[in-house]
């Protein structure tokens, strides 16, 4: 049964998740939010507007954190987070200093991210984020500019951005995260094996995740 109050810090697996925005550029046809009514297993993840803000994030994510083990504190709720970069930066701060305070067991800070930082805000954000996340999941999601936007349905501003996002990719990999992952969705209709090339030409980590759909 969903909550109804919407959460900003939730569980899923090992892991501990920041929604901290519901918007995003692109309406991707695999997107599950709208399909799911923006709940996630449970956790209903309707900002309905009322984004949080850092310390609200910071507080209901140190209660979090107290209750019980996890492996990754995860940027990636019902919208994308660097839609809120300054939030997000101020967050992951916060973060890799209870890292370095040892305030609990170690863990990873990881974005999943749509690769469309750098046009969202108007500037280069890789340096900014390789200082306080150690793993970044970049949804890349097709092998060609044209497949991306048959997939990722992006608004009018951002359909010439397909190689933005793998320019991103790359960058991400030339500044020495712990690991940066190319990610795609199986049955989608891109292809796989192409993909698979551009991890291996930008020595990214492929992932391609399940098709989610209302009996997953």
């Amino acid at each position: 049964m969903t909550e109804q109050t919407p959460k900003i810090v939730y569980r899923f697996g090992n892991n501990v998740y920041l929604n901290i925005t519901n918007r995003c550029p692109n309406l991707c046809v695999f997107c599950i939010k709208t399909k799911w009514k923006m709940d996630f297993h449970g956790n209903n993840l309707n900002l309905s507007g009322n984004e949080p803000s850092a310390l609200e994030l910071l507080q209901a994510l140190e209660d979090e954190l107290k209750k019980a083990p996890f492996n990754e504190v995860v940027f990636c709720g019902y919208g994308e987070p660097t839609m809120r970069l300054e939030v997000l930066l101020y967050v992951a701060q916060t973060l890799k200093g209870w890292q370095a305070q040892a305030k609990f067991p170690p863990f990873k800070i990881r974005l999943n991210t749509n690769g469309l930082g750098a046009r969202i805000n108007h500037k280069p954000i890789v340096s900014d984020l390789r200082r306080v996340i150690d793993i970044v999941n970049v949804s890349v999601n097709a092998e060609n500019a044209a497949k991306w936007r048959e997939l990722v349905r992006p608004e009018a501003a951002y359909e010439d951005a397909y190689d933005d996002v793998v320019s991103f990719l790359q960058d991400c990999v030339d500044a020495g995260f712990e690991k940066v992952i190319l990610s795609c969705v199986e049955n989608t209709g891109a292809d796989t094996q192409a993909l698979a090339k551009l991890a291996e030409q930008t020595k990214s980590t492929l992932y391609v995740r399940s098709f989610l759909d209302e009996d997953n």
